[in-house]
């Protein structure tokens, strides 16, 4: 078994990193920041992961950047697969600045399906494997102080859902992962209430869904389904009164 994590880096990819780690398990490593990377692998070899390999660079924000760690896939085939790629933009800005508003919705959605489409077609040949990203709960309904941000993960929801429904018939597992508010870099400069949790919870939730795990939605951690639910429930005309 092996598992390739994109994004690896980020907080809750690397949570989720060190559990595989403690396992023994061999990882492949992709992510834009390269630096971080060696000292990554040192600790999860540290850790007892069996084997680590890191994979070319890629910038999400660029779809160039992404044929150089495609093509380095052709010459794998990992058990399973997580997704961690994103980026929180500021709203005020998105609103503003077409450019911006436009490069969240690359790099939170576009750049994603540009990775699923291969990586999609690569594990359907193989007949099986689980195939996990990490989306959020912001895409479950539009709210004023995200909607960007939303717009794009829900999208990437809706993605996932067609895609699980295609690679089924194939033994594909395709997992969409739902945190919360989670304690990261990406929301380091937030006001973090009482329902941030830590990266590394987040990544035992992910690590146990993707090991464990049977069901298709995960929410991090359980309780954003029966907040979300509510939320859901709220009628538009009344929903657009509130501060969201």
């Amino acid at each position: 078994m092996s598992t390739l994590i994109i994004g690896a880096t980020s907080g809750m990819a690397q949570a989720t990193a060190r559990c595989f780690a403690t396992e023994g398990e061999p990882l492949l490593l992709a992510a834009r920041n390269q630096e971080a990377l060696p000292h990554l692998k040192d600790d999860l070899l540290v850790r007892g992961a069996k084997q680590v390999d890191l994979l070319p660079a890629f910038d999400a924000s660029s779809p160039e950047g992404l044929s150089d760690l495609l093509n380095a896939l052709e010459e794998v085939k990992p058990d399973r697969v997580l997704i961690a790629v994103g980026m929180l933009p500021e709203p005020e800005d998105c609103e503003v600045d077409a450019e911006k508003a436009s490069l969240a919705l690359q790099v939170n959605f576009d750049s994603v399906v540009r990775m699923l489409t291969p990586l999609a077609n690569k594990m359907a040949e193989w007949e099986g494997g689980t195939l996990a990203v990490i989306s959020s709960v912001a895409g479950l309904r539009g709210r004023q102080s995200n909607y960007h941000y939303g717009a794009a993960k829900g999208g990437l929801n809706i993605f996932l859902q067609g895609l699980r429904n295609r690679l089924h018939p194939h033994g594909v597992r395709v997992l969409t992962i739902l945190p919360g508010f989670v304690d990261t870099p990406m929301t380091a400069d937030l006001d973090q209430g009482p329902l941030y949790i830590p990266a590394e919870t987040a990544g035992k939730i992910i690590h146990k869904a993707m090991t464990k795990g049977k069901g298709d939605v995960v929410y991090v951690p359980w309780f954003w389904w029966a907040i979300m639910l509510i939320i859901r429930m709220i009628p538009e005309p009344i929903f657009k009164r509130l501060k969201l």
